[in-house]
C-alpha cells in the first residue's frame, strides 16, 4: 500500500508542478497587472505567464513569488514537504523594527460563511535584543460572542513574547520573520484552496458525505439484485430468462452512466416529455429545504436520489451478475455438491447451503475495492446531476486551476482505494479458510 500511495501521489505531483497555468503563474499576471494598472512600464508581452511576468517583474519580486510557492527547492524536496516529511516554511516576512503583519491561524464556519482568526506578530526591540512578538486572537469582523474584532496593529494594547519564529537578519537592515513546521498531507494539511480561499480538507469533509451517500447506496442496491439475479441465471443456464437477463445487463454496462443521466434528464426532467423528477441537486434549494418537516427532507432526499442512483449502479450489474453466475456453477460441478445431490439431499439445500457459500467468496471479497471506488466519487454523473460532491469539486478544480484542491482530493481517493483494497484481502481471509495471512 505504501510504495502504491507515494507512486501514485508523486506522478500526480510531478504532472500538477509542471502543467502551466498554476498559483505561481497566476500570481505572476496579477502582479503584472497590477503593475500595469498603476502605470508600471512594460505593459506589451508574450501571453504566456512566465515570459509575460519576467518582462514586468523585478528579479528580486519574482525570486520572492519562487519563494513563497515553494519553486525555490528541488522537486523532490517539495515532494517531501508536501507529504508532511519535511519542514515547511509556513511563514516567511520581511519586517523591520517596530512593524508587523496579520497571522491566519485558523478558519472558523459561521452560518454560511468562513472566518479567519488572525494575530499580529510584530518585531521590537528591547534593550539591544531582538524579540517577536504575538496580539491576542481576533477577526476582521465580529461574528461571535468569544471572538472579538482584531484592531489595527497601532491599538493592540498588549502584546506577548513568542519563541515559535526564527529571525535573520538582511544585508539592508530588515529582519525575515520565519517559521517552519512538519505541515503536508500526512498531518492532516492538504493546504488552502487558491479559489476558496479555504482549508482543502474543509471543502472535502463538506462533500465526502455527499458522494458517500449516492456510492454507498448505489453499491448496496447493485449487490442485492445482482446476487439473486446471477444465482437465478446460473440455476436457469442456457434457457430463454438466461439469455434476456444477460442481454439486458450487458446493454446496461455499455451505457455510460453519464450519457444515460442526460437521457433520463430529458425524459423525466421536465421540457418536452415528463416533469416527474427535478433536473439534480443533492436536495431541493436550501429556501424549500429548510421549511420542510422530517418526513418531507427524507421525501425530498428520496425524490432527488432515484435518477442518479440509477446511473450509480448501471454499470455494476453485468459485472457483479456474471461473476455471481459463473462462481456458482463453478461450484454447482464440484465433487461435494454432486455427492448432495446422490444423497438424495433436496436441491434448494444443497444449492443454497453448500454451494452458494463457497460461490459467494470472489463476489464478497470484492467489497473492499468496491466501497473504496464509490466513495470516491464520480465526477461525470455529479456534473450532470449538478451534484456538489467530491467529484464535482475535483472538476471545478481542474477547470480553475486550484492545484491544491485537486492535489488533496487525489491523495484522499487514493488512500481510499487503497484502504479498500485492504479491506478486500481480510475479507477474502475472513471468508475462504484456506488462506491464512501467515
Amino acid at each position: 500500500m505504501l510504495p502504491t500511495f507515494f507512486a501514485a501521489t508523486f506522478i500526480v505531483f510531478l504532472v500538477i508542478n509542471n502543467a502551466p497555468g498554476g498559483p505561481f503563474e497566476r500570481a505572476v499576471m496579477q502582479l503584472k497587472a497590477g503593475r500595469m494598472m498603476g502605470g508600471g512600464e512594460g505593459g506589451a508581452g508574450s501571453s504566456n505567464a512566465r515570459g509575460s511576468g519576467s518582462e514586468t517583474l523585478t528579479a528580486e519580486q519574482l525570486e520572492d513569488l519562487r519563494k513563497q510557492y515553494g519553486l525555490d527547492k528541488p522537486l523532490p524536496l517539495r515532494y517531501l514537504i508536501w507529504l508532511g516529511l519535511y519542514p515547511r516554511t509556513t511563514i516567511e516576512k520581511t519586517v523591520g523594527i517596530n512593524q508587523g503583519f496579520r497571522n491566519n491561524l485558523k478558519y472558523v464556519e459561521a452560518g454560511a460563511k468562513v472566518y479567519r482568526l488572525q494575530q499580529w506578530v510584530r518585531l521590537v526591540e528591547e534593550n539591544g535584543t531582538i524579540q517577536v512578538q504575538k496580539s491576542g486572537v481576533g477577526s476582521d469582523f465580529k461574528f461571535a460572542e468569544n471572538y472579538d474584532e482584531l484592531p489595527d496593529m497601532a491599538q493592540v494594547g498588549q502584546w506577548y513574547p513568542s519563541n515559535d519564529f526564527e529571525v535573520e537578519k538582511t544585508d539592508n537592515g530588515q529582519y525575515i520573520i520565519r517559521k517552519r513546521a512538519f505541515s503536508g498531507i500526512l498531518t492532516g494539511d492538504l493546504g488552502i484552496s487558491s479559489v476558496y480561499d479555504r482549508p482543502v480538507i474543509e471543502l472535502i469533509k463538506e462533500r465526502l458525505p455527499i458522494s458517500s451517500y449516492f456510492g454507498i447506496l448505489g453499491f448496496l442496491l447493485t449487490y442485492i439484485v445482482c446476487i439473486p439475479l446471477g444465482v437465478s441465471k446460473a440455476i436457469r443456464h442456457n434457457s430463454a430468462y438466461d439469455v434476456l437477463t444477460s442481454a439486458s445487463v450487458f446493454i446496461g454496462y455499455a451505457i455510460p452512466g453519464f450519457a444515460l443521466g442526460s437521457l433520463l434528464l430529458v425524459l423525466f426532467g421536465g421540457g418536452s416529455f415528463w416533469d416527474i423528477f427535478p433536473l439534480g441537486s443533492f436536495h431541493s434549494p436550501s429556501a424549500i429545504w429548510t421549511t420542510l418537516s422530517p418526513i418531507g427532507k427524507v421525501k425530498d432526499l428520496i425524490w432527488h436520489t432515484i435518477l442518479p442512483i440509477i446511473c450509480y449502479m448501471i454499470g455494476s450489474f453485468a459485472t457483479l451478475t456474471i461473476l455471481m453466475k459463473n462462481s456458482l456453477m463453478e461450484n454447482l460441478g464440484q465433487d461435494y455438491v454432486r455427492t448432495a445431490f446422490a444423497k438424495g439431499l433436496p436441491p434448494n439445500q444443497a444449492i443454497y447451503r453448500h454451494a452458494l457459500r463457497n460461490s459467494l467468496i470472489p463476489v464478497v471479497a470484492r467489497i473492499g475495492t468496491s466501497i473504496g471506488v464509490v466513495m470516491a466519487g464520480d465526477f461525470f454523473l455529479e456534473k450532470v446531476f449538478n451534484i456538489d460532491g467530491l467529484g464535482m469539486l475535483g472538476y471545478k478544480a481542474i477547470i480553475q486551476a486550484d492545484y491544491p484542491v485537486f492535489m488533496g482530493e487525489t491523495a484522499i481517493t487514493v488512500a481510499i482505494l487503497l484502504i479498500g483494497n485492504l479491506i478486500s484481502d481480510l475479507i477474502y481471509v475472513a471468508v475462504d479458510p484456506r488462506i491464512k495471512l501467515s
